[in-house]
């Protein structure tokens, strides 16, 4: 049987043609698409941050509602006065300190000649300042992160909490408002020393009465989802303890 060889590699030069065409639309599809994600992330992460201090969208009693999307960028710029960048001993003034990366500047700060960035956003609500502290660590599953709000004591005005992969009902739990709001209250520093907060099981302290035990109530079934939490407080928060004593100097 004859083969024709002429029309078997028009087949072959089409389908590589059309491999490159629709390469080159869907390279051209991200790259388009890039700016929007940049937005994106951008908005999410001042949404956490305003949410960690308070603004929000929230009604009812067990909303976590963030500021939306057409209104965060405004409500960011009203709330936060200053982005700081500590870097050792130096601290300078950065508008765009929300978008450092904490888990990269953790990954450098391996190498003993490299110093971390670590990104502190000032803001002002009800006329009392607040500092924002983003924090990231490990859950059961993936990672969890989250922006955590202190006073110039280092007590606690608000949280938010996230999480990449913990299971629904138990670990996914540490983005609910009852679990965020019981660590509004509590201190890091006491005495003038850091001290961790605890997710305690033996805690019963559910609506956080007494704000200085240094625990929360635990979440049912998500022990280790918990003990990351608590964790992840200890290693990102102790990083800023010297800028809150000179602060209270």
């Amino acid at each position: 049987m004859a083969i024709n060889t002429d029309k078997n590699s028009y087949t072959i030069i089409f389908s590589i043609v059309m491999v490159v065409v629709v390469g080159s639309i869907l390279a051209g599809f991200a790259s388009g698409l890039k700016p929007k994600i940049k937005e994106n992330e951008r908005f999410e992460k001042q949404q956490n941050i305003l949410y960690a201090m308070g603004v929000n969208e929230n009604e009812g009693p067990n909303d976590a509602t963030f500021v939306s999307t057409d209104k965060v960028e405004g409500e960011f710029n009203k709330f936060i006065t200053k982005q700081l960048v500590i870097q050792g001993d130096e601290i300078t003034e950065n508008d765009e300190a929300y978008l450092i990366d904490i888990k990269k500047e953790e990954t450098k700060a391996k190498d003993p000649e490299y110093t971390r960035r670590l990104p502190l956003f000032v803001g002002k609500k009800d006329g009392k300042e607040v500092y924002v502290i983003p924090v990231r660590g490990k859950g059961l599953w993936d990672a969890i992160w989250g922006f955590v709000a202190v006073d110039k004591s280092m007590t606690i005005q608000g949280v938010y909490y996230d999480h990449k992969g913990e299971t629904p009902g138990l670990g996914a739990e540490i983005k609910q408002r009852y679990f965020m709001d019981d660590f509004t209250g509590e201190s890091f520093l006491n005495g003038g020393s850091f001290e961790g907060i605890e997710v305690s099981k033996s805690n019963n302290d559910p609506t956080n009465i007494d704000t200085d035990d240094n625990e929360v109530d635990a979440l049912a079934g998500a022990t280790i989802t918990g003990d990351g939490v608590a964790a992840m407080l200890r290693k990102d928060i102790r990083l800023y303890v010297p800028y809150f004593k000179k602060l209270n100097q």
